[in-house]
């Protein structure tokens, strides 16, 4: 995290703060508007009154039905400028298009149920998928809140319904997750040693995940609180004992709005740029504090893309950076501007 207090600024600059608060102004508080990415869990799969199909109702992030009580229906009792601006979408694309102020993304599990441990998805292609989608989504939002969820511990699943007769029979029937589900309840070190793999890559994976969202200062990853959660068999769809179920929904609903921003914040944080003449231009330091923490500060030079601030930087004669923090709750404040 970026530091909270602005000490510490070298001698012999000038410090300046509040130079252009220009458009856009400062975001706070809760999303007017919502989109989920991801899978058939976030589809809420199997969860409807027609099996085997989604009902994106009873989605945990973006769903309707109120006995799951998803993000959006929070988000709606607090704000109701949300009202029908939620999206359930599978493009990345999709989502930028729609330009929402709340990004759900929950990815990982077909990765890791294929039919077999060398079928699955290897690290580096995961990685440079989600590298690829979060640089689309944040060039195409650069204002967003996005959340990542951590992939649910599919070992869990074996682990909880391995001895019950109608879960094997389902699993064995629909083909699922067979990397880790097949012939469940053997004891062959061949076995043990698959599904001992299978939950290595679900770790990995989620490592993954949380390292490329630390890149960007209005991403949020779950800290693994999804993966951690203990669910229980209830919590499994009895349709293909593999989907979360209405309950289950309900339960990544609870998990994972706890872990996500807390929009009940709305003080949003403060930089400062502290300059010096070099010759070519300016030398510029960016800080920034605020009264939670600070998630990082990104500047836009001339008419470029958003980057990321990373240290001090020369800013060559006559050009122009644009400039704002950003707090862990993604909060931003109103963008100010540097000419050299």
């Amino acid at each position: 995290m970026m530091q909270r207090s602005l000490r510490g600024v070298v001698a012999g600059f000038v410090v300046l703060g509040g130079l252009f608060a220009g458009p856009p102004p400062t975001l706070t508080g809760y999303p007017n508007s919502m989109a989920s990415l991801g899978d058939s869990i976030t589809r809420a799969f199997n969860t409807g009154g027609v099996p085997f199909t989604d009902a994106p109702g009873n989605s945990w992030s973006t769903g309707t039905r109120t006995s799951v009580q998803s993000h959006y229906v929070r988000i709606l009792a607090a704000d109701p400028a949300i009202l029908e601006r939620n999206f359930n979408d599978a493009q990345v694309s999709t989502a930028t298009e729609q330009s929402v102020a709340y990004v759900t993304i929950l990815i990982g599990a077909n990765d890791l149920c294929t039919r077999t441990v060398a079928g699955m998805t290897s690290i580096h292609d995961f990685r440079s998928r989600f590298e690829q989608a979060m640089g689309t989504l944040s060039a195409g939002s650069p204002r967003a809140r996005i959340y990542v969820v951590s992939i649910p511990n599919v070992y869990g699943l074996w682990a909880i319904l391995k001895d019950d007769l109608l879960a094997r029979v389902a699993w064995r029937t629909l083909d699922v997750c067979q990397s880790l589900l097949e012939d469940p309840r053997s004891t062959n070190p061949g076995d043990v040693a698959r599904r001992r793999s299978v939950r290595q890559r679900n770790i990995t994976f989620n490592t993954e995940l949380a390292e490329v969202c630390a890149m960007y200062v209005h991403c949020r990853f779950d800290e693994g609180a999804v993966f951690e959660d203990p669910f229980t068999p209830e919590d499994v769809s009895r349709r293909d004992y593999f989907h979360p179920s209405l309950e289950g929904q309900r339960g990544l609903a609870d998990v994972t709005w706890a872990a996500t921003f807390d929009f009940t914040d709305l003080i949003p944080p403060a930089s400062t740029a502290a300059t010096a003449p070099v010759e070519g231009g300016t030398w510029v330091i960016l800080a920034a504090a605020d009264d939670v923490a600070v998630a990082g500060i990104e500047y836009r030079l001339d008419l470029g893309p958003w980057q990321r601030y990373a240290g001090p930087f020369v800013l060559a004669a006559g050009s122009n950076i644009r400039f704002r923090a950003v707090d862990v709750n993604g909060n931003i404040e109103a963008t100010q501007e540097l000419t050299a």
